[in-house]
């Protein structure tokens, strides 16, 4: 008879991972949050391209993910005649995700031109980040250099001359990846991380023509064909306003090397598939992007850029950890027993899945904010929205890249050993999510950017609390929200805002500036996670949103004791609706979110 076992048969002792899956069909907060944000024909529209994105994710984005981060990439010094030619070889699956990012979808250009999949105008920020969201969960090295040409052209579009532009926006936004030119971002050096303004690296005008001098340390897609760069130009002043903001390219007009070489790769934790490198300059060509005084404003610009996506993309590792948690939860047999039904195999699922759902529920706010502050769609640009965008982009950077590291890990605990296995996710899921608490600012640069520049210097705060407030009474207008449950929300958030607020006006109290953000954070998404659910419920009748926020409250905002055990009847009966793949009705939410 031979081996004529079933996959079924065969997966009894090690629960099964989600390939066959689908991570868009098999999203419900996705898929709502998008009817939420999305004008319904682009929804609709997009619908098959996410589905597609989805299914590829899940599989064959997946297997060759798990190739490109085994097989990390190779700098060459010379060819094969001996001749001085750098290059850098990558694994053809590496290859195969660009094709699929820049070619098949156009990520790193849906903000910039029309035409992109077919639609006639850009996407608005919310579309490509569903987008960037279901490609991460497959494959994160790649997100940066996606993140980097997106951004980087925003920084050229803002501030470059039209020359500028000409040159290099068709290069940057075309979805031929043959014609492609991949951007970069080099401003870390050994002198200057996060303290940029300590940066050496100089630019000295000769000859007509701008030359960059010195050492970037830390240089990731190190082959990318344009560059956005930091330097000096000689006899500017020192600290941040005397830096200018260059683009560099990998060749001259000629065909020629530019002049400067990259010394190594990095051996990183995480990212691995992605070349980051060490690159020194020697008399590079470069060309000003803007004003030589306005270097600084103009890359945290496309820093900000990417601080968004960047918090995105740790969303998306977390989404990816949960689906992998529920895979295990749901076909596994433990004693007998399936999993699902262990109480705290449950509860573990919830810790999980909780972050998640939060961050979700932030980036949705802030891309959308984002949209609205940079006058997407012909809308004059709003004020408002750019305050509400300030706080929004480093909070929701700062706790879910944090957030990623700790669900990422719990996931595995979830799956148990098989899990610390490099055959499984896992463990690249973790070893990638530490990187998005250190890439763009760690934790403590991103927490003090919140509270003493975007509240202390901004006061961002007064129309983030505005924001939220008005939130609330529109879930207050749908039937069956308790009043008393929304009115409890407006306190969370009321004192959050006066205690972010009293930091950063005494300008004293740096060591606090994590916890205040955190509890910002978890006030907004339990603010943002009822009226989803008040509005969700309105459309089609599902409420669970609702229950996360009230888990929201119970595990962030509520005082605790440490020594209390108390009835955890009611987080079980939670966990039992939120695990279930029917709707939440209202009158069942009301009723536990009120207990």
């Amino acid at each position: 008879m031979g081996n004529t076992h079933s996959a079924q048969n065969d997966l009894k002792g090690v629960a099964p991972d989600t390939r066959g899956w689908n991570f868009f069909e098999a999203d419900k907060g996705l898929q709502d949050l998008l009817a939420l944000y999305l004008e319904p024909a682009l929804l609709e529209f997009l619908r098959p391209h996410l589905s597609k994105l989805g299914s590829m994710s899940a599989n064959e984005l997946d297997v060759a993910a798990h190739l490109a981060d085994a097989h990390t990439p190779i700098l060459h010094q010379r060819d094969r005649f001996g001749r001085d030619a750098q290059w850098i070889e990558y694994h053809p699956a590496y290859r195969e995700l660009e094709e699929a990012a820049y070619g098949t979808f156009g990520i790193h250009a849906m903000s910039h031109r029309s035409g992109i999949l077919g639609w006639p105008e850009p996407f608005p920020a919310t579309a490509k980040h569903a987008f960037t969201y279901l490609f991460n969960q497959a494959e994160f090295g790649l997100g940066c250099p996606i993140n980097v040409t997106d951004s980087g052209m925003h920084a050229i579009i803002k501030f470059g001359s039209d020359e500028i532009k000409d040159w290099l926006i068709p290069k940057m936004s075309t979805t031929d990846t043959a014609e492609l030119w991949q951007s970069g971002q080099y401003m870390t050096e050994k002198e200057g991380g996060s303290d940029v303004g300590s940066l050496t690296t100089t630019a000295r005008f000769e000859d007509g023509q701008w030359r960059v001098y010195g050492e970037k340390w830390f240089c990731s897609n190190a082959d990318a064909e344009i560059n956005l760069m930091l330097a000096r130009p000689e006899g500017a002043q020192d600290g941040t306003r005397g830096l200018a903001l260059f683009a560099l390219p990998r060749f001259l007009d000629d065909g020629s090397p530019n002049h400067y070489r990259i010394v190594r790769l990095k051996e990183k934790l995480g990212t691995r598939s992605m070349a980051s490198g060490e690159v020194i300059m020697e008399g590079a060509i470069a060309y000003p992007v803007g004003p030589l005084d306005r270097g600084i404003h103009q890359m945290l610009e496309m820093v900000n850029w990417s601080r968004l996506s960047n918090g995105i993309k740790s969303s998306a590792l977390m989404r990816r950890a949960v689906h992998d948690a529920c895979a295990v939860i749901r076909g596994r047999v433990v004693f007998g027993v399936p999993l699902m039904q262990k109480p705290l195999a449950r509860r573990q699922m919830m810790k999980i899945q909780l972050p998640a759902e939060q961050s979700l529920s932030l980036w949705f706010f802030t891309a959308d904010v984002l949209d609205k502050a940079e006058g997407y769609g012909g809308q004059p640009p709003s004020q408002e929205a750019a305050a509400l965008l300030r706080l929004a982009t480093p909070t929701l950077k700062f706790r879910a890249t944090r957030d990623g590291r700790r669900v990422t890990g719990d996931a595995m605990e979830m799956r148990g050993g098989i899990g610390y296995v490099e055959e499984f996710v896992n463990p690249r899921l973790l070893r990638d999510a530490h990187c998005g608490s250190i890439w763009e600012g760690t934790s403590n640069i991103v927490a003090l950017d919140a509270v003493t520049r975007a509240v202390g210097k901004h006061d961002c705060q007064a129309p983030f609390q505005a924001a939220l407030h008005a939130r609330l009474d529109e879930a207050g207008d749908e039937d069956g929200v308790p009043a008393a449950y929304l009115d409890s929300l407006r306190g969370y958030i009321d004192r959050a805002i006066e205690t972010i607020s009293a930091v950063a006006a005494r300008g004293q109290d740096e060591a606090a500036c994590r916890q205040v953000t955190s509890t910002f954070y978890h006030a907004a998404t339990a603010a943002l996670l009822a009226w989803e659910g008040a509005v969700i419920h309105a459309k089609r009748g599902d409420a669970r949103r609702l229950l996360w926020s009230r888990l929201v409250v119970e595990h962030h905002l509520k005082p605790r004791d440490p020594y209390a055990v108390g009835d955890m009847r009611w987080e079980d009966e939670i966990s039992a609706l939120l695990l279930s793949d029917d709707d939440v009705t209202m009158a069942d939410a009301a009723r536990l979110v009120s207990g």
